[in-house]
């Protein structure tokens, strides 16, 4: 199974408090990551909605884009080319 939207932002707002912005900007990075392939042929797995939530549960406390930026992070120190992917700003919708 590959990225469910909905799913990841539900389950992001259930499990670390996220806004519908935190959360739509969260979902719109992991789905550029997922369709971009850069994950899985670094890896060597499939980006999928459970993976996101476990890598950001690995992450400090902080809101959801916060803890997609430290894996974005972590992802570029361990391969390059991932900055692209990271969160700058977003519109908080709530």
């Amino acid at each position: 199974m590959f990225i469910d939207p909905e799913r990841l932002e539900a389950r992001l707002r259930d499990e670390f408090d996220g806004t519908v912005g935190q959360a739509r900007v969260v979902v719109r990075q992991a789905v550029d990551l997922a369709d971009a392939g850069q994950y899985q042929a670094d890896v060597g797995a499939t980006l999928t909605t459970d993976v996101v939530i476990e890598e950001l549960s690995d992450a400090p406390d902080g809101t959801p884009p916060e803890r997609w930026n430290w894996w974005i992070g972590s992802l570029e120190l361990a391969y390059g080319g991932y900055s692209q992917f990271g969160i700058r700003r977003y519109r908080d919708l709530d």
